[in-house]
Protein backbone atom coordinates (compact mmCIF):
# COMPACT_ATOMS: atom_id res chain seq x y z
CA UNK A 1 0.00 0.00 0.00
CA UNK A 2 2.77 2.34 0.86
CA UNK A 3 4.42 1.47 -2.13
CA UNK A 4 1.39 2.93 -4.01
CA UNK A 5 1.10 5.53 -2.27
CA UNK A 6 4.42 6.93 -2.99
CA UNK A 7 4.20 6.01 -7.00
CA UNK A 8 0.24 8.26 -6.78
CA UNK A 9 2.12 11.03 -5.26
CA UNK A 10 4.67 10.48 -8.05
CA UNK A 11 2.98 10.58 -10.91
CA UNK A 12 1.23 13.62 -9.22
CA UNK A 13 4.32 15.78 -9.56
CA UNK A 14 5.60 14.27 -12.52
CA UNK A 15 2.70 15.19 -14.37
CA UNK A 16 2.83 18.58 -13.96
CA UNK A 17 6.97 18.82 -14.19
CA UNK A 18 6.76 17.12 -17.18
CA UNK A 19 3.85 17.15 -19.09
CA UNK A 20 2.39 20.21 -20.99
CA UNK A 21 -1.09 19.81 -21.41
CA UNK A 22 -3.30 21.01 -24.63
CA UNK A 23 -6.08 22.99 -24.31
CA UNK A 24 -4.86 24.06 -20.82
CA UNK A 25 -3.26 27.45 -19.12
CA UNK A 26 -0.46 25.34 -16.65
CA UNK A 27 -0.39 28.15 -14.57
CA UNK A 28 -3.81 27.33 -13.72
CA UNK A 29 -3.53 23.42 -13.76
CA UNK A 30 -0.66 23.67 -11.44
CA UNK A 31 -2.70 24.89 -8.61
CA UNK A 32 -5.00 21.91 -9.11
CA UNK A 33 -4.93 18.50 -7.86
CA UNK A 34 -4.12 16.48 -10.90
CA UNK A 35 -6.75 13.51 -12.31
CA UNK A 36 -4.92 11.21 -13.66
CA UNK A 37 -6.49 7.98 -15.37
CA UNK A 38 -5.20 4.39 -14.97
CA UNK A 39 -8.32 2.27 -15.97
CA UNK A 40 -11.92 2.46 -18.11
CA UNK A 41 -14.68 0.09 -18.15
CA UNK A 42 -18.02 0.96 -20.35
CA UNK A 43 -18.73 4.68 -19.56
CA UNK A 44 -16.64 4.89 -16.40
CA UNK A 45 -12.77 5.79 -16.09
CA UNK A 46 -10.84 4.97 -12.29
CA UNK A 47 -8.22 7.14 -11.25
CA UNK A 48 -5.03 6.02 -9.68
CA UNK A 49 -6.71 6.31 -6.00
CA UNK A 50 -9.67 3.87 -7.63
CA UNK A 51 -12.16 6.23 -7.47
CA UNK A 52 -14.37 6.13 -10.63
CA UNK A 53 -16.15 8.93 -12.86
CA UNK A 54 -18.24 8.60 -15.35
CA UNK A 55 -16.71 9.65 -18.90
CA UNK A 56 -18.91 12.68 -19.91
CA UNK A 57 -16.99 13.44 -23.05
CA UNK A 58 -16.25 10.13 -23.92
CA UNK A 59 -12.61 10.94 -23.83
CA UNK A 60 -12.67 13.59 -26.01
CA UNK A 61 -15.81 12.82 -28.41
CA UNK A 62 -13.67 9.50 -29.29
CA UNK A 63 -15.37 6.84 -27.18
CA UNK A 64 -18.13 4.82 -29.10
CA UNK A 65 -18.80 1.74 -27.74
CA UNK A 66 -17.57 2.16 -24.08
CA UNK A 67 -13.76 1.53 -22.87
CA UNK A 68 -12.27 -2.28 -22.84
CA UNK A 69 -14.78 -2.99 -25.39
CA UNK A 70 -14.06 -6.48 -25.69
CA UNK A 71 -14.45 -7.43 -29.33
CA UNK A 72 -12.17 -4.28 -30.11
CA UNK A 73 -9.45 -5.61 -27.59
CA UNK A 74 -9.18 -8.46 -28.67
CA UNK A 75 -9.37 -7.25 -32.69
CA UNK A 76 -6.41 -5.08 -31.63
CA UNK A 77 -4.03 -8.42 -30.14
CA UNK A 78 -4.89 -10.39 -33.27
CA UNK A 79 -3.67 -7.83 -35.26
CA UNK A 80 -0.38 -7.33 -32.93
CA UNK A 81 0.10 -10.73 -33.07
CA UNK A 82 0.79 -10.50 -37.52
CA UNK A 83 2.52 -7.19 -37.88
CA UNK A 84 1.68 -3.82 -35.74
CA UNK A 85 2.81 -1.31 -38.70
CA UNK A 86 3.61 -1.38 -42.13
CA UNK A 87 4.31 1.60 -44.56
CA UNK A 88 1.23 2.48 -46.91
CA UNK A 89 3.78 4.24 -49.24
CA UNK A 90 3.52 2.14 -52.30
CA UNK A 91 2.28 -1.13 -50.94
CA UNK A 92 -0.59 -1.81 -48.97
CA UNK A 93 -1.43 -4.14 -45.84
CA UNK A 94 -4.73 -6.42 -45.10
CA UNK A 95 -6.26 -4.08 -42.04
CA UNK A 96 -6.28 -0.85 -44.26
CA UNK A 97 -7.59 -2.40 -47.30
CA UNK A 98 -10.45 -4.08 -45.26
CA UNK A 99 -11.48 -1.08 -43.40
CA UNK A 100 -11.33 1.20 -46.32
CA UNK A 101 -13.91 -1.01 -48.05
CA UNK A 102 -16.11 -0.90 -45.11
CA UNK A 103 -15.83 2.95 -44.99
CA UNK A 104 -17.36 3.14 -48.44
CA UNK A 105 -20.25 0.83 -47.91
CA UNK A 106 -21.37 2.71 -45.36
CA UNK A 107 -20.88 6.13 -46.29
CA UNK A 108 -22.63 8.67 -48.10
CA UNK A 109 -23.73 7.36 -51.76
CA UNK A 110 -20.74 8.49 -54.09
CA UNK A 111 -17.52 8.69 -51.88
CA UNK A 112 -15.82 5.64 -52.86
CA UNK A 113 -12.19 6.10 -52.11
CA UNK A 114 -10.05 6.45 -48.94
CA UNK A 115 -6.98 8.44 -48.04
CA UNK A 116 -5.87 7.58 -44.49
CA UNK A 117 -3.95 9.60 -42.04
CA UNK A 118 -3.98 10.03 -38.45
CA UNK A 119 -5.89 12.44 -36.52
CA UNK A 120 -9.08 14.73 -37.35
CA UNK A 121 -6.66 17.22 -38.29
CA UNK A 122 -4.49 15.57 -41.21
CA UNK A 123 -7.70 14.87 -42.20
CA UNK A 124 -8.87 18.37 -43.20
CA UNK A 125 -5.82 19.52 -44.40
CA UNK A 126 -5.58 16.36 -46.39
CA UNK A 127 -9.50 17.61 -47.88
CA UNK A 128 -8.06 21.07 -48.58
CA UNK A 129 -4.88 20.29 -50.23
CA UNK A 130 -7.00 17.85 -52.29
CA UNK A 131 -9.73 20.39 -53.38
CA UNK A 132 -6.90 22.85 -54.24
CA UNK A 133 -4.84 20.30 -56.38
CA UNK A 134 -7.74 19.27 -58.03
CA UNK A 135 -8.29 22.48 -59.28
CA UNK A 136 -5.01 22.96 -60.27
CA UNK A 137 -4.23 19.64 -62.96
CA UNK A 138 -7.92 18.30 -63.27
CA UNK A 139 -9.86 18.97 -66.68
CA UNK A 140 -13.03 19.90 -64.25
CA UNK A 141 -10.92 21.92 -62.62
CA UNK A 142 -10.14 25.97 -62.68
CA UNK A 143 -6.58 26.71 -61.51
CA UNK A 144 -7.83 30.12 -61.09
CA UNK A 145 -9.93 28.50 -58.08
CA UNK A 146 -7.67 29.21 -55.04
CA UNK A 147 -9.91 30.49 -51.76
CA UNK A 148 -11.72 28.77 -49.69
CA UNK A 149 -15.56 29.91 -47.93
CA UNK A 150 -15.08 28.78 -44.30
CA UNK A 151 -17.23 29.29 -41.47
CA UNK A 152 -17.24 31.76 -38.80
CA UNK A 153 -17.12 29.60 -35.36
CA UNK A 154 -15.62 26.55 -37.28
CA UNK A 155 -12.98 24.66 -35.92
CA UNK A 156 -11.16 21.72 -38.24
CA UNK A 157 -8.09 21.14 -36.31
CA UNK A 158 -4.63 22.94 -35.14
CA UNK A 159 -2.08 22.47 -37.95
CA UNK A 160 -1.81 25.72 -39.90
CA UNK A 161 -3.82 24.56 -42.85
CA UNK A 162 -6.55 23.48 -40.92
CA UNK A 163 -6.60 26.69 -38.27
CA UNK A 164 -6.75 28.66 -41.85
CA UNK A 165 -10.42 27.01 -42.11
CA UNK A 166 -11.04 27.71 -39.01
CA UNK A 167 -12.99 30.99 -37.63
CA UNK A 168 -12.96 30.94 -33.89
CA UNK A 169 -10.77 33.90 -32.29
CA UNK A 170 -9.74 32.43 -29.35
CA UNK A 171 -7.96 29.50 -31.14
CA UNK A 172 -6.93 31.42 -34.20
CA UNK A 173 -5.91 34.55 -34.02
CA UNK A 174 -2.67 34.78 -32.46
CA UNK A 175 -1.71 33.19 -36.04
CA UNK A 176 -3.13 35.11 -38.58
CA UNK A 177 0.06 36.42 -39.91
CA UNK A 178 0.93 32.23 -40.56
CA UNK A 179 -2.45 31.87 -42.29
CA UNK A 180 -4.23 32.10 -45.83
CA UNK A 181 -7.15 34.15 -46.76
CA UNK A 182 -10.74 32.91 -46.98
CA UNK A 183 -14.28 34.00 -47.78
CA UNK A 184 -15.64 34.00 -44.08
CA UNK A 185 -19.45 33.54 -43.39
CA UNK A 186 -21.67 34.16 -40.74
CA UNK A 187 -22.30 29.92 -40.23
CA UNK A 188 -26.03 29.46 -38.08
CA UNK A 189 -26.14 30.34 -34.13
CA UNK A 190 -29.64 30.96 -33.70
CA UNK A 191 -29.80 31.35 -30.33
CA UNK A 192 -26.98 34.40 -30.45
CA UNK A 193 -28.22 35.16 -34.89
CA UNK A 194 -25.92 37.10 -35.97
CA UNK A 195 -28.66 38.53 -38.41
CA UNK A 196 -30.58 39.21 -35.78
CA UNK A 197 -33.38 36.65 -37.04
CA UNK A 198 -35.77 34.17 -34.87
CA UNK A 199 -35.60 30.63 -36.02
CA UNK A 200 -39.68 30.43 -36.93
CA UNK A 201 -39.34 33.49 -39.15
CA UNK A 202 -35.83 33.70 -40.03
CA UNK A 203 -36.22 31.57 -44.10
CA UNK A 204 -32.57 30.85 -43.21
CA UNK A 205 -30.83 34.11 -43.94
CA UNK A 206 -27.56 32.69 -43.08
CA UNK A 207 -27.80 30.37 -45.92
CA UNK A 208 -28.75 33.60 -48.49
CA UNK A 209 -25.38 35.00 -46.57
CA UNK A 210 -23.36 32.19 -48.31
CA UNK A 211 -24.58 32.41 -52.20
CA UNK A 212 -24.19 36.46 -51.64
CA UNK A 213 -20.60 35.34 -51.82
CA UNK A 214 -20.87 32.28 -54.07
CA UNK A 215 -22.71 35.24 -56.77
CA UNK A 216 -19.89 37.48 -56.69
CA UNK A 217 -16.26 35.04 -55.79
CA UNK A 218 -17.57 31.36 -57.44
CA UNK A 219 -14.74 31.74 -60.01
CA UNK A 220 -12.24 31.85 -57.50
CA UNK A 221 -13.52 29.39 -54.69
CA UNK A 222 -11.80 26.16 -54.87
CA UNK A 223 -14.28 24.28 -52.11
CA UNK A 224 -16.77 25.44 -48.96
CA UNK A 225 -15.53 23.85 -45.44
CA UNK A 226 -18.14 22.99 -43.08
CA UNK A 227 -18.82 20.96 -40.00
CA UNK A 228 -22.43 19.36 -40.94
CA UNK A 229 -25.22 19.76 -38.29
CA UNK A 230 -22.99 20.76 -35.13
CA UNK A 231 -20.24 23.21 -34.82
CA UNK A 232 -18.55 21.56 -31.81
CA UNK A 233 -15.96 23.48 -30.66
CA UNK A 234 -17.39 26.19 -31.73
CA UNK A 235 -20.02 26.20 -28.89
CA UNK A 236 -22.08 22.82 -29.54
CA UNK A 237 -23.77 25.00 -32.32
CA UNK A 238 -26.59 23.43 -34.13
CA UNK A 239 -27.44 24.34 -37.86
CA UNK A 240 -31.34 24.61 -38.61
CA UNK A 241 -32.98 22.06 -40.35
CA UNK A 242 -32.19 23.06 -44.70
CA UNK A 243 -29.19 24.73 -44.18
CA UNK A 244 -26.83 21.79 -44.66
CA UNK A 245 -28.83 20.02 -47.92
CA UNK A 246 -28.75 24.10 -48.75
CA UNK A 247 -24.87 24.47 -48.83
CA UNK A 248 -24.84 21.06 -50.72
CA UNK A 249 -27.33 22.67 -53.58
CA UNK A 250 -25.50 25.95 -53.60
CA UNK A 251 -21.95 24.21 -53.94
CA UNK A 252 -23.79 21.82 -57.07
CA UNK A 253 -25.02 25.40 -58.14
CA UNK A 254 -21.60 27.52 -58.82
CA UNK A 255 -19.69 24.37 -58.74
CA UNK A 256 -17.62 24.60 -55.84
CA UNK A 257 -16.14 21.45 -53.74
CA UNK A 258 -18.21 20.70 -50.80
CA UNK A 259 -15.95 19.37 -47.64
CA UNK A 260 -17.78 17.87 -44.66
CA UNK A 261 -16.18 17.96 -41.67
CA UNK A 262 -17.31 15.11 -39.92
CA UNK A 263 -14.35 14.46 -37.46
CA UNK A 264 -16.55 15.67 -34.70
CA UNK A 265 -19.99 14.16 -35.88
CA UNK A 266 -19.61 10.86 -37.53
CA UNK A 267 -20.12 7.66 -36.28
CA UNK A 268 -23.54 7.78 -34.60
CA UNK A 269 -22.89 10.99 -32.36
CA UNK A 270 -25.80 12.66 -34.83
CA UNK A 271 -28.31 9.93 -34.37
CA UNK A 272 -27.61 8.96 -37.53
CA UNK A 273 -24.14 7.28 -38.60
CA UNK A 274 -22.98 10.46 -40.56
CA UNK A 275 -24.38 13.72 -40.01
CA UNK A 276 -25.02 14.16 -43.57
CA UNK A 277 -27.36 11.45 -44.00
CA UNK A 278 -29.98 13.31 -42.19
CA UNK A 279 -30.41 15.50 -45.19
CA UNK A 280 -29.47 12.99 -47.95
CA UNK A 281 -26.06 15.07 -48.59
CA UNK A 282 -23.09 13.76 -50.13
CA UNK A 283 -20.14 15.81 -50.04
CA UNK A 284 -17.75 15.98 -52.02
CA UNK A 285 -15.19 14.73 -49.60
CA UNK A 286 -15.47 14.14 -46.19
CA UNK A 287 -12.71 13.55 -42.99
CA UNK A 288 -13.42 11.70 -40.48
CA UNK A 289 -11.62 10.40 -37.29
CA UNK A 290 -12.52 10.45 -33.55
CA UNK A 291 -14.60 7.50 -33.62
CA UNK A 292 -13.52 5.90 -36.55
CA UNK A 293 -11.58 3.75 -34.45
CA UNK A 294 -13.91 3.43 -31.71
CA UNK A 295 -11.87 5.67 -29.61
CA UNK A 296 -8.69 3.33 -29.39
CA UNK A 297 -6.22 4.21 -31.24
CA UNK A 298 -5.11 7.19 -33.74
CA UNK A 299 -6.81 7.28 -37.29
CA UNK A 300 -8.79 9.07 -39.49
CA UNK A 301 -9.42 8.94 -43.32
CA UNK A 302 -10.48 11.57 -46.19
CA UNK A 303 -13.17 10.03 -48.09
CA UNK A 304 -13.65 11.30 -51.89
CA UNK A 305 -15.65 10.69 -54.99
CA UNK A 306 -14.18 8.92 -58.24
CA UNK A 307 -14.43 11.78 -60.09
CA UNK A 308 -11.81 14.04 -57.60
CA UNK A 309 -9.60 10.65 -57.69
CA UNK A 310 -9.21 10.71 -61.47
CA UNK A 311 -8.02 14.80 -61.54
CA UNK A 312 -4.59 13.29 -59.73
CA UNK A 313 -4.43 10.54 -62.26
CA UNK A 314 -1.91 10.91 -64.96
CA UNK A 315 2.24 9.82 -66.62
CA UNK A 316 4.67 9.58 -63.63
CA UNK A 317 6.54 12.84 -65.44
CA UNK A 318 2.79 14.98 -65.49
CA UNK A 319 4.05 14.98 -61.41
CA UNK A 320 0.02 14.95 -60.88
CA UNK A 321 0.82 12.68 -57.59
CA UNK A 322 -1.07 13.29 -54.64
CA UNK A 323 2.74 14.22 -52.48
CA UNK A 324 1.50 13.76 -49.17
CA UNK A 325 1.14 11.04 -46.78
CA UNK A 326 2.02 10.15 -43.10
CA UNK A 327 4.13 7.56 -41.29
CA UNK A 328 1.77 5.80 -39.95
CA UNK A 329 -1.19 6.24 -43.04
CA UNK A 330 -3.48 3.06 -42.84
CA UNK A 331 -1.77 1.24 -39.71
CA UNK A 332 -2.91 -2.10 -39.17
CA UNK A 333 -3.42 -1.80 -35.28
CA UNK A 334 -5.73 1.01 -35.98
CA UNK A 335 -7.23 0.01 -39.38
CA UNK A 336 -8.06 -2.78 -36.56
CA UNK A 337 -9.76 -1.57 -34.59
CA UNK A 338 -11.63 0.42 -36.87
CA UNK A 339 -13.08 -2.79 -38.63
CA UNK A 340 -14.13 -4.37 -35.30
CA UNK A 341 -16.00 -0.24 -34.40
CA UNK A 342 -17.62 -1.19 -37.75
CA UNK A 343 -18.72 -4.50 -37.33
CA UNK A 344 -20.08 -3.59 -33.46
CA UNK A 345 -22.13 -0.96 -35.25
CA UNK A 346 -24.00 -3.28 -37.60
CA UNK A 347 -23.91 -6.33 -35.16
CA UNK A 348 -25.46 -4.83 -31.90
CA UNK A 349 -27.78 -1.91 -33.90
CA UNK A 350 -26.66 0.59 -32.52
CA UNK A 351 -27.76 3.58 -33.83
CA UNK A 352 -30.99 1.80 -34.09
CA UNK A 353 -30.82 1.34 -30.24
CA UNK A 354 -29.72 5.12 -29.29
CA UNK A 355 -32.71 6.69 -30.44
CA UNK A 356 -33.94 5.82 -27.10
CA UNK A 357 -31.28 7.00 -25.24
CA UNK A 358 -31.44 10.43 -27.46
CA UNK A 359 -35.00 11.12 -26.15
CA UNK A 360 -34.00 10.06 -22.67
CA UNK A 361 -31.24 12.65 -22.91
CA UNK A 362 -33.76 15.56 -24.46
CA UNK A 363 -36.30 15.06 -21.53
CA UNK A 364 -33.51 15.25 -18.89
CA UNK A 365 -32.17 18.27 -20.47
CA UNK A 366 -35.48 20.17 -20.73
CA UNK A 367 -35.23 19.92 -16.81
CA UNK A 368 -32.33 22.44 -16.75
CA UNK A 369 -34.24 25.37 -17.97
CA UNK A 370 -35.19 25.58 -14.58
CA UNK A 371 -31.88 26.53 -13.73
CA UNK A 372 -32.28 30.62 -14.49
CA UNK A 373 -28.50 30.86 -15.44
CA UNK A 374 -29.17 28.54 -18.35
CA UNK A 375 -29.49 30.29 -21.32
CA UNK A 376 -29.56 28.12 -24.46
CA UNK A 377 -29.42 24.03 -24.32
CA UNK A 378 -28.49 22.75 -27.88
CA UNK A 379 -28.39 19.13 -28.70
CA UNK A 380 -28.08 16.81 -31.86
CA UNK A 381 -28.57 13.19 -30.75
CA UNK A 382 -25.68 13.05 -27.78
CA UNK A 383 -24.09 15.73 -28.51
CA UNK A 384 -25.19 18.38 -26.48
CA UNK A 385 -23.57 22.21 -25.61
CA UNK A 386 -25.83 24.08 -22.23
CA UNK A 387 -24.89 27.64 -22.64
CA UNK A 388 -24.58 29.52 -18.91
CA UNK A 389 -24.98 33.71 -18.54
CA UNK A 390 -25.45 35.92 -16.48
CA UNK A 391 -28.74 37.41 -17.53
CA UNK A 392 -30.83 35.60 -19.51
CA UNK A 393 -33.19 37.74 -20.61
CA UNK A 394 -30.64 40.44 -22.03
CA UNK A 395 -28.56 36.81 -22.82
CA UNK A 396 -25.72 38.72 -21.61
CA UNK A 397 -23.04 36.08 -20.36
CA UNK A 398 -20.51 36.21 -17.47
CA UNK A 399 -17.45 38.13 -17.46
CA UNK A 400 -14.25 35.85 -18.43
CA UNK A 401 -12.64 36.19 -15.38
CA UNK A 402 -15.37 34.61 -13.45
CA UNK A 403 -14.41 31.11 -15.52
CA UNK A 404 -18.26 29.94 -14.73
CA UNK A 405 -17.17 26.89 -17.21
CA UNK A 406 -14.49 25.55 -15.64
CA UNK A 407 -15.78 26.06 -12.10
CA UNK A 408 -18.90 23.94 -12.89
CA UNK A 409 -16.94 20.98 -14.42
CA UNK A 410 -14.74 21.40 -11.32
CA UNK A 411 -17.44 21.01 -9.36
CA UNK A 412 -18.66 18.15 -11.36
CA UNK A 413 -15.78 15.61 -10.90
CA UNK A 414 -15.97 16.01 -7.40
CA UNK A 415 -19.20 14.14 -7.57
CA UNK A 416 -17.73 11.88 -10.16
CA UNK A 417 -18.44 13.09 -13.68
CA UNK A 418 -15.43 14.21 -16.12
CA UNK A 419 -17.13 16.89 -18.64
CA UNK A 420 -15.27 19.73 -20.04
CA UNK A 421 -16.21 23.27 -21.05
CA UNK A 422 -16.05 25.68 -24.17
CA UNK A 423 -15.71 28.92 -22.56
CA UNK A 424 -19.02 28.78 -20.73
CA UNK A 425 -21.23 26.43 -22.81
CA UNK A 426 -20.77 23.00 -21.08
CA UNK A 427 -20.36 20.04 -22.91
CA UNK A 428 -22.38 16.64 -22.84
CA UNK A 429 -21.35 13.67 -24.87
CA UNK A 430 -21.80 10.43 -23.56
CA UNK A 431 -20.22 7.09 -25.13
CA UNK A 432 -23.17 5.80 -27.07
CA UNK A 433 -23.48 2.65 -24.58
CA UNK A 434 -24.34 5.01 -22.09
CA UNK A 435 -26.55 2.60 -19.71
CA UNK A 436 -30.35 5.25 -18.95
CA UNK A 437 -29.13 5.01 -14.93
CA UNK A 438 -25.75 6.68 -16.03
CA UNK A 439 -27.14 9.03 -18.53
CA UNK A 440 -29.31 10.15 -15.43
CA UNK A 441 -26.63 10.22 -13.35
CA UNK A 442 -24.81 12.33 -15.66
CA UNK A 443 -27.59 14.85 -16.09
CA UNK A 444 -28.19 14.76 -12.47
CA UNK A 445 -24.55 15.66 -11.63
CA UNK A 446 -24.39 18.63 -14.41
CA UNK A 447 -27.49 19.90 -13.16
CA UNK A 448 -26.77 20.28 -9.40
CA UNK A 449 -22.96 21.41 -10.29
CA UNK A 450 -24.52 24.49 -12.62
CA UNK A 451 -26.68 25.27 -9.91
CA UNK A 452 -24.32 24.91 -7.10
CA UNK A 453 -21.76 27.03 -8.94
CA UNK A 454 -24.23 29.77 -10.84
CA UNK A 455 -26.15 30.77 -8.11
CA UNK A 456 -22.99 31.47 -5.57
CA UNK A 457 -21.85 33.95 -8.22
Amino acid sequence: MKNIEQRNKRLEVEDIKYIWHPFTQMQEYEKEQPLIIEKGKGCMLKDIYGTEYIDGVSSLWTNVHGHRKAKIDTAIKQQLAKIAHSTLLGISNIPAIECARKLVEIAPKGLTKVFYSDNGSTAAEIALKMAFQYQQQAAGGNPKKKKFITMANGYHGDTIGSVSLGGIDLFHATYRPLLFESFKVQAPYCYRCPFGKFPSVCGLECLNAVEDIMKTHAGEVTALVMEPLVQGAGGMLVHPWGYLKGIRELCSKYNIIMIADEVAVGFGKTGKMFACEHEQVTPDIMALAKGISGGYLPLAATLTTEEIFRGFLGKFEEFKTFFHGHTYTGNPLACAAAIANLEIFEEERVVEKLQTTIEQFSKKLQTFYSLKHVGDIRQRGVMVGIELVADRGTKEPFPVENKTGHKVIMEARRHGVIIRPLGDVIVLMPPLSISAEKLDELCDVTYESIKIVTETL
